[in-house]
């Protein structure tokens, strides 16, 4: 009889962002990267996707064993999400709820749930920024199912807001985008925004799960402590990028496993 693999010494979620397809459009990677995942946030229909493709997507989730999240955006397929429409917490929060509500009814029709929330583009980074949208998020959250947790960036405002109203705050780190030295992360079109060389976004890995730093773009190390690391789905290397992550983690004996349970 052979010997029960060791434990590992560290464990971490990876995370990527899918069914962000549009009309007859498709991320190329999205069934790839379910092997290489524990965690999945898809999209929701608002910045990308449809029901048909959330319903889909949340299948492929419950066939490789990988946890389901909404992904909610602006309401805008046009831009991607990732325009600020500057709309109001009310607003925002309307969204929100509308958006997890209609995926938690597709993880269902797919024979899944939905374990948590992770706001996608300038939603994301306009909540991890704004407390008054960051606490909108999060009561939206509650407000349809208090035992969500939500997903955003380590350090972040909108984590802040979640612990305030009681929601699960879990702290994230990017492996595929550049870091400011406040933690923020490089906006689209700047230099050094998207690392896409998968032994860079792989040892950047290890480093965050087993000493909590991060490297910015101009050289720095910053500290942040995250329980899941993203790749971003429509990445065009995200596929090379889990890959080589998932073979350094073996190497360094980090194991893999979902935040939420």
């Amino acid at each position: 009889m052979s010997a029960p693999a060791p434990t590992p010494a560290w464990t971490v979620d990876l995370n990527a962002d899918l069914g962000e397809g549009y009309g007859a459009w498709s991320p190329p990677a999205d069934s790839e990267l379910f092997p290489l995942i524990s965690s999945a946030s898809i999209a929701c229909g608002f910045h990308a996707g449809d029901p048909t493709r959330m319903r889909e997507t949340a299948a492929l989730a419950a066939r490789n064993g990988v946890v389901v999240g909404a992904h909610p955006g602006y309401p805008d397929l046009l831009g991607f999400g990732r325009r600020d429409l500057g709309a109001s917490p009310r607003e925002v929060a309307d969204y929100v709820a509308y958006q997890v509500g209609a995926m938690m009814a597709c993880a269902a029709a797919a024979g899944t749930r939905v374990r948590y929330v992770k706001p996608h583009g300038a939603l994301y980074h306009r909540a991890a920024r704004e407390a008054d949208i960051a606490r909108a998020i999060a009561e939206a959250v509650r407000s349809v199912d208090p035992g969500l947790a939500l997903l955003g960036l380590a350090g972040s405002a909108l984590l802040t807001g979640a612990r305030e109203v009681g929601v699960q705050a879990v702290a994230e780190a990017f492996l595929d985008r550049g870091y400011r030295k406040d933690g923020s992360l490089v906006p689209r079109g700047e230099p050094g925004a998207l690392i896409e060389d998968p032994a860079t976004a792989a040892a950047r890995a290890v480093r965050l799960v087993r000493q909590g730093v991060v490297e910015t773009v101009d050289g720095a190390s910053v500290p942040v402590a995250a329980e899941s690391l993203c790749v971003h789905g429509d990445g065009s290397r995200a596929t090379a990028v889990l890959r080589a992550v998932r073979e350094r983690f073996a190497a360094e004996g980090i194991g893999v496993a979902p935040f939420a349970r």
